[in-house]
């Protein structure tokens, strides 16, 4: 009994170490489709991926981007978004993706269905690609 005392401090530190955004609990291993936007179809192609713990990336209309996801499930917060700088029609869309995913503090994973949401109302849904 002594031994496993003497154990119970250090399991806490492996639970410290565990993943537990939006990833963990249904997003990993898959890559997201954008459908809409507050109820609007999203006509361009924007997709999201959970490469690691406490990452993501994905391609929007133009460009391929990154960011830190720092919060955990169901909370959603994205912090310094990068992307590369390429030019082409879908520019416009792009803008709208990243200003509307940016805004984004709550997420949800049901089956082959991902929907982030905020306060505001706003929402946008993505379904699994297969």
């Amino acid at each position: 009994m002594l031994r496993f005392a003497f154990l119970l401090p250090f399991l806490g530190f492996a639970q410290c170490d565990r993943d537990e955004s939006v990833a963990a609990y249904g997003a990993a291993d898959q890559t997201w489709a954008l459908q809409d936007i507050d109820g609007l179809p999203y006509d361009a192609t924007a997709l999201i991926r959970f490469p690691e713990e406490g990452r993501i990336e994905g391609n929007a209309p133009c460009n391929t981007y990154s960011a830190t996801l720092n919060a955990p499930y169901p909370w959603f917060e994205l912090q310094n978004l990068t992307a590369t700088r390429a030019a082409c029609a879908g520019l416009e869309a792009e803008g709208f993706y990243f200003a509307a995913l940016m805004a984004m503090t709550q997420s949800e994973v049901s089956g082959d269905v991902m929907i982030l949401r905020n306060e505001d109302g706003h929402e946008m849904v993505f379904r699994a690609v297969e």
